[in-house]
C-alpha cells in the first residue's frame, strides 16, 4: 500500500485528534438524549436537548454523528380512517376553519378518538388537545367507543382547566360528538361547537398529529396483554412524557408544560410592568 513500516506505527501510536475527542464525547451526549426519549428523538430534538444543556454544537453534526452510529427517529405509519358519521343527528359548522393557533390558552380545544389494540381485545382513547399549547387537557379510555367515553374526556377538561366563556371546541362529525348528551353538556359549559368536514381528517390535524406520535412512539412498539395495561402505559406517556417532557416541534422544541409556564410569566411580567 506504499506506507513506510515507520509510518504505519506512528499513526497507529498516534492520540486521537481534539476533533475525534470532541465528537466521541458529543455522541456519547447525543445517545443520553436520545435513550431518555425512548429512542424516539430525530436530530432536531436532540439539537434542543444539548442547547438547553450548554452544549455548542451545529444540528448538521448531530445529524452526521447519529447517522454514524444508526440512531433514527420512528417514523408515522398511515393514516386511517375510523369516524363513524353516517348518522342523522345534527352537525356543526366548521367554525374552527384549519386554524390551530391560539394566542391565549383554552381558546380553542381539538377533540378526538382513537384506538389501541391489545391482547384483550380493542381499547379506546378519546382526548381533548388545547391548540395553544398543545396539551391534553382531558382523555379518557374504555372498551366501548360511545358517547360516554368523550364526555368523561370533556369533564375532565372543565375540571382541570375551567375554560371561560367563547372557548370553541373543534371534533370530527361523528356520532359520539353529535350526540344529544355531548351537545348540551356543551351548551351548558358555554362552550361553542364545531365540526370538521365530511371525510376531511385534515381538519382535524393536530389531533391526528398527537395520535400519531403516540402510537410511532409508544403504542406500535409495545405488546399489551390487557387493556389496564395499555391504559398505564398510555396515561404515563401523556402526562409524564407529552405534556410535562417532550419536545414539541410547533412550540420551539419545549414542552406543552414549559410552553405554559413561560406564557405565564410573560403575564406576569406585563403586569408587573404595567
Amino acid at each position: 500500500m506504499q506506507v513506510c513500516r515507520g509510518g504505519f506505527y506512528a499513526w497507529s501510536k498516534r492520540a486521537p485528534s481534539t476533533r475525534q475527542q470532541q465528537n466521541e464525547t458529543l455522541t456519547q451526549q447525543i445517545k443520553t438524549f436520545y435513550e431518555e426519549s425512548k429512542e424516539t428523538y430525530g436530530s432536531p430534538r436532540i439539537f434542543s436537548e444539548l442547547k438547553e444543556a450548554g452544549v455548542a454544537c451545529s444540528q448538521k453534526r448531530i445529524a452526521r454523528l447519529m447517522r454514524l452510529e444508526n440512531l433514527r427517529a420512528v417514523l408515522p405509519r398511515r393514516f386511517v380512517v375510523t369516524t363513524d358519521s353516517d348518522h342523522d343527528m345534527p352537525i356543526a359548522q366548521n367554525l374552527l376553519a384549519r386554524t390551530f393557533e391560539a394566542e391565549t390558552p383554552d381558546t380553542r380545544w381539538s377533540a378526538d378518538i382513537t384506538y389501541i389494540w391489545t391482547t384483550a381485545g380493542w381499547l379506546y382513547l378519546a382526548i381533548i388537545l388545547d391548540l395553544f399549547s398543545r396539551r391534553i387537557v382531558g382523555w379518557a379510555m374504555d372498551h366501548n367507543i360511545d358517547r360516554n367515553l368523550v364526555l368523561s374526556a370533556l369533564d375532565m377538561a372543565m375540571v382541570g382547566r375551567n375554560p371561560g366563556p367563547n372557548l370553541l371546541c373543534h371534533s370530527d362529525r361523528g356520532s359520539q360528538y353529535a350526540s344529544d348528551d355531548y351537545q348540551k353538556r356543551l351548551k351548558d359549559a358555554g362552550i361553542v361547537c364545531s365540526m370538521s368536514r365530511r371525510g376531511n381528517c385534515w381538519d382535524n390535524a393536530p389531533t391526528e398529529s398527537f395520535f400519531a406520535s403516540l402510537k410511532k412512539e409508544m403504542v406500535y412498539r409495545t405488546r399489551f396483554a390487557t387493556r389496564e395495561q395499555a391504559k398505564s402505559a398510555i396515561f404515563e406517556w401523556i402526562e409524564v412524557w407529552y405534556n410535562r417532557k417532550r419536545r414539541h416541534s410547533t412550540l420551539g422544541y419545549i414542552s406543552p408544560e414549559a410552553f405554559e409556564r413561560q406564557y405565564q410569566q410573560q403575564q406576569q411580567a406585563h403586569a408587573i410592568a404595567a
